[in-house]
């Protein structure tokens, strides 16, 4: 089993409320093990572009705000204070702005070392072996059905695709901290969260070709997934766009005294739309149980984060809102696991919001219509795929415990290789959505300016059979 110690959620909110910044600066970040023993020595990971990595810690709540007053600020001789809507403010004679960039940089929690060893006295919620063994063959089940995905769109058999390379544990070790309850709201590069939820492999297939079998009735472009029986919304192209629904669907289950909440991901790139904004506003001063999940992988498709915005990251971004926040190692499949399992007890138990950062590079292309060397080097690329593979991470500390064998990595790679190919040649055939889907499921009585549409398809079709497809009924 290893010499790990038994700890529950509770502490590790504990640090997400109360942990102090730490001095670092650089480009690299610390990780704090949470130890008693202060004299501690931090480990040190490099992360691109100069970004250092942050660990956010505090709410502020305007019901409150006179108790949380900065004492820097209290400086003014007479202890005067404005009692303005939210709070009492205390005067200063002094001008003191408030510095944009802090030299405090907030760490990283995590819980592996970079060898996939347990770091001593750290503070996670319990792994028992089976858990570990299902999150490790998701992990290796996600990184397969990649691989072999974007092979099928490389041969032209699928018209798009995008990988989960570098972030397997982010998919899987959050869905695995989850209930069925939560409501999940994806971004697109999430897929392993519906394959832990029992999603098929033969499912996926299906929506990537979009046949008929497709629950989305091939009206989405592939991985664009969705499904309601597994509380996963649809996957939306518009960047940013399921924040402010993810915001509001918390408060519904808020209203409803439902013990769920809603998890809604986000890449770094997206934090510089207006709906990240107005999403984390909303939650906070509705007190909605919403985690945002912040994946940053160093890049916005080839936008760096150094070219992305000016602040510590995105973990600091939830303190503005008044959110608790925290920054993770996402190659730490523990990490992210602990993580997410404290922020949902959090959410649930507080009704109140929760931001998580996620550090995990984006090791595959942006997607199929990206070439990623193009903008950034090969032996960038590299070190993260090798060195700091979360995938190889995880196996080394379930193999350290007896929970996994090479036996049992043949045979489930080579179980899921067959199952893939079987559901690819499956999906392929299966003959494609009839043409009345392109017009149905959206209005009871189709209106005039639709059946309009609806029949100059047809007319045009008709005009030009040879070009239609003919694996498409018009029926």
């Amino acid at each position: 089993m290893g010499s790990w110690v038994r700890t529950r959620s509770s502490a590790i909110v504990h640090h997400i409320r109360a942990f102090s910044m730490m001095d670092f600066r650089g480009s690299s970040w610390s990780y704090p093990n949470f130890q008693s023993d202060s004299s501690s020595t931090l480990l040190l990971c490099s992360f691109p572009y100069n970004i250092a990595s942050l660990f956010s810690v505090k709410r502020f709540k305007s019901t409150v705000a006179g108790k949380q007053l900065d004492p820097q600020h209290a400086t003014d001789s007479h202890n005067q204070a404005l009692d303005f809507p939210g709070g009492k403010v205390t005067y200063t004679s002094g001008i003191k702005f408030i510095l944009g960039f802090s030299e405090k940089r907030i760490p990283c929690y995590r819980v592996l070392d970079d060898d996939g060893e347990l770091i001593r006295e750290c503070d996670f919620e319990q792994v028992n072996k089976e858990l570990a063994v299902k999150m490790y063959s998701d992990m290796v089940t996600l990184q397969m059905m990649d691989t072999l995905f974007y092979e099928a769109q490389r041969q032209g058999r699928i018209s798009f695709y995008l990988t989960s390379f570098g972030e397997e544990a982010i998919n899987i070790a959050s869905a695995a901290a989850l209930s069925k309850h939560d409501i999940v709201l994806p971004q697109y590069r999430e897929p392993g969260v519906l394959l832990w939820r029992g999603f098929t492999l033969q499912e996926f297939a299906n929506q990537c070709f979009g046949n008929k079998a497709d629950g989305g009735k091939g009206r989405q472009m592939p991985i664009h997934y969705g499904s309601s029986k597994h509380n996963y919304v649809t996957v939306s192209s518009p960047i940013a766009t399921q924040l402010p629904q993810a915001a509001g669907m918390a408060y519904s289950l808020k209203m409803d005294k439902k013990d769920a909440c809603a998890v809604v991901f986000i890449g770094d790139g997206g934090t510089s739309e207006g709906d990240f904004h107005a999403g984390l506003n909303f939650a906070a001063v509705m007190e909605a149980p919403v985690i945002f999940v912040c994946r940053n992988n160093g890049w916005a498709i080839s936008t760096p984060i150094s070219e992305q915005f000016r602040s510590d990251g995105i973990v600091v971004k939830g303190q503005a809102y008044g959110i608790p926040s925290i920054r993770v190692d996402g190659t730490d499949a523990l990490a992210v696991y602990s993580a997410i399992h404290a922020a949902r007890n959090m959410a649930i138990s507080e009704q109140g919001p929760v931001l998580v950062e996620t550090l995990a590079y984006r090791v595959g292309h942006h997607s199929t219509s990206d070439d990623s060397t193009k903008y950034r080097p090969l032996d960038e690329i590299e070190y993260w795929k090798m060195d700091r593979n979360p995938v190889n991470k995880f196996r080394k500390w379930v193999e350290s415990n007896s929970w996994w064998s090479e036996r049992e990595e043949a045979e489930h790679r080579s179980s899921i290789k067959k199952q893939l190919l079987q559901a690819i040649q499956v999906a392929e055939r299966t003959e494609k959505p009839p043409l009345t889907e392109l017009f149905s499921d959206v209005y009871d009585l189709p209106p005039s300016n639709l059946l309009e549409q609806e029949k100059q398809l047809r007319q045009t079709i008709n005009k030009h059979a040879q070009d239609f497809p003919s694996d498409v009924s018009l029926n």
